[in-house]
C-alpha cells in the first residue's frame, strides 16, 4: 500500500471490483449491482492506490437540477485518511460543473459528522417512503 492515492471522475470500474471494495470493510456485495446501475449515473468518483481501487462515490442525478451522492465507499485499510472527503470534494465539483444547483445525500446517524462536518452539507427535513415490504409473504403465500 502507497501513499498516492489518484482520484478519478468517470474511470472504467468492474464488478469484481467494486464487490471486493464492499467486502473490505464488511459490507454484503451484490454481483452485478454496478453493471446494471452505472448507465443511470451523473458520473463517480474513484480512488485507486496503483491499481487497487480503494474509493468510489456514485452520483445519480434526475438529468437536471438535483443530483444524489450514492454509495460513498473507502476501503478498509484506507479509511480516516481523507479519501472518503476528497472522493465527496470531486463528486461535489463535478456535479456543479455538470450545471446542477442540489446535491443531496441520505446517510446514517454514525455518518453525520463526516457528511455535515468534513463535506459540507447541511441537514434538510425529508421524507421517506419504504417501498419493501419488512416481511415479504412466503411462497406457500402465509
Amino acid at each position: 500500500m502507497t501513499d498516492q492515492v489518484r482520484y478519478a471522475w468517470r474511470e472504467p470500474v468492474t464488478d469484481g471490483e467494486m464487490i471486493d471494495l464492499v467486502v473490505s470493510h464488511g459490507g454484503r456485495p451484490s454481483p452485478g449491482w454496478w453493471d446494471r446501475i452505472s448507465a443511470h449515473s451523473l458520473g463517480w468518483v474513484t480512488a485507486r492506490d496503483g491499481a487497487l481501487l480503494v474509493g468510489f462515490v456514485n452520483v445519480a442525478w434526475d438529468g437536471g437540477d438535483h443530483a444524489f451522492l450514492l454509495d460513498t465507499k473507502t476501503r478498509g485499510g484506507h479509511q480516516r485518511r481523507g479519501v472518503g472527503t476528497e472522493l465527496v470534494r470531486r463528486a461535489t465539483a463535478e456535479a456543479r460543473a455538470a450545471g446542477c444547483e442540489w446535491l443531496h445525500v441520505d446517510y446514517e446517524p454514525h455518518l453525520a459528522s463526516f457528511y455535515l462536518d468534513a463535506c459540507g452539507f447541511r441537514p434538510t427535513e425529508a421524507g421517506l417512503v419504504h417501498l419493501r415490504p419488512v416481511n415479504p409473504p412466503s411462497a406457500a403465500g402465509e
